[in-house]
């Protein structure tokens, strides 16, 4: 599926390039010990910058998602899925992703999924499957 990539900057790139080495990283608060998501250099619970990611399990569930049956593009393949996932670690710490690998319609709230990494380019795309 062809993807739009992301800019990367000294805040987001870990996030974007932690699947080369197979890991999913995660901003985290040194001052609270929150997790938190989009990556930011200011902890969005405390307003400390002791902030940087950190290395998740890359395990979590499904809490929302959507079945998309447009082919916005000749190359895309629908339908596909693109869900909210929280992961594993903390409550409410969520991102928005594609659920791969797994038939659409088996797709369910509350379905355990894994992070799994597609490199294009110099990004590592952290997309789900069903665990």
């Amino acid at each position: 599926m062809p993807r739009k990539l992301p800019a990367l900057n000294a805040d987001n790139r870990p996030f974007w390039q932690g699947g080369e080495n197979h890991a999913l990283l995660i901003h985290r608060c040194g001052a609270c010990s929150r997790y938190f998501h989009p990556p930011s250099p200011v902890c969005p619970a405390c307003a400390s910058l002791e902030v940087g990611p950190q290395p998740v399990s890359g395990k979590g569930k499904v809490v929302s998602f959507t079945i998309n049956h447009q082919p916005w593009t000749p190359e895309l393949k629908e339908p596909f899925v693109i869900a909210i996932v929280e992961l594993d670690e903390q409550e409410g710490l969520r991102f928005v992703t594609n659920i791969e690998d797994t038939p659409a319609e088996a797709v369910h709230i509350g379905m355990s999924v894994r992070v799994r990494f597609l490199q294009e380019e110099d990004v590592w795309l952290p997309l789900f499957i069903k665990d």
